[in-house]
């Protein structure tokens, strides 16, 4: 029998293969503002983030006002733009797997309410998740808000609760919570910067951490 009661999934770079979609809104956003352009390598790493947090980081001398006016930017863009990013592969079948099984399936993701209901209903996901939080309900990753939520909300214990992501703000948020975590590296964050947040463990895509999953007894 799984001794975790719920798994958590990150969105963007973890279930959905859409970090380059991102970065190329955030770097039209910037180029429309004038700001001083930034490498893709650079935008991608605060993928994870809620939005105001995201801008913070890449530009840490920006006022409020300047925060607003580039995350309204962003969105703009995003919505002007849409793009059906792909799901990685094993992606849609895990998550049928995992929803067969007696856990509960979440989503801590740092998009907006608007972008995750957007790609859920795409997906026609939606209905396999018990719960799900983003960064414009709750504090930005990696505070522990999302999951703790989540965890408040499922009934669970936070040691029997895993999350699974691709950057180190979904491990720390983990940690903070008193949750396990694994992590995936086909996303936005390198190996490095995963191995240094001590996850259970690090897979390579979606189909190793199917095996895994079924070799931990968490999918039967």
């Amino acid at each position: 029998m799984s001794q975790y009661q719920m798994i958590v999934f990150d969105w963007d770079g973890t279930l959905m293969d859409s970090t380059s979609h991102i970065v190329f809104c955030m770097r039209e956003a910037i180029h429309k503002l004038q700001l001083s352009p930034l490498t893709d390598n650079a935008i991608s790493q605060i993928i994870g983030l809620g939005l105001p947090e995201a801008v913070r980081t890449l530009y840490p001398h920006s006022t409020d006002a300047d925060i607003q006016r580039l995350a309204m930017a962003y969105r703009e863009i995003w919505l002007d733009h849409p793009h059906e990013s792909p799901m990685f592969d094993n992606a849609v079948e895990l998550l049928h797997k995992l929803a067969n099984q007696n856990i509960f399936l979440g989503v801590a993701t740092g998009k907006g309410r608007r972008g995750l209901d957007k790609v859920l209903a795409a997906t026609g996901l939606a209905d396999l998740f018990t719960a799900t939080r983003c960064a414009d309900e709750c504090h930005s990753k990696p505070h522990p808000q999302m999951l703790e939520e989540l965890i408040s909300f499922c009934g669970v214990e936070a040691d029997a609760t895993m999350m699974i992501g691709d950057t180190e703000f979904d491990l720390l948020m983990a940690h903070n919570a008193k949750a396990k975590s694994v992590a995936v590296t086909h996303g936005a964050h390198a190996l490095e910067r995963l191995q240094a947040c001590e996850p259970l463990h690090i897979v390579d895509d979606l189909f190793a951490l199917d095996d895994w999953l079924h070799g931990n007894n968490v999918r039967f």
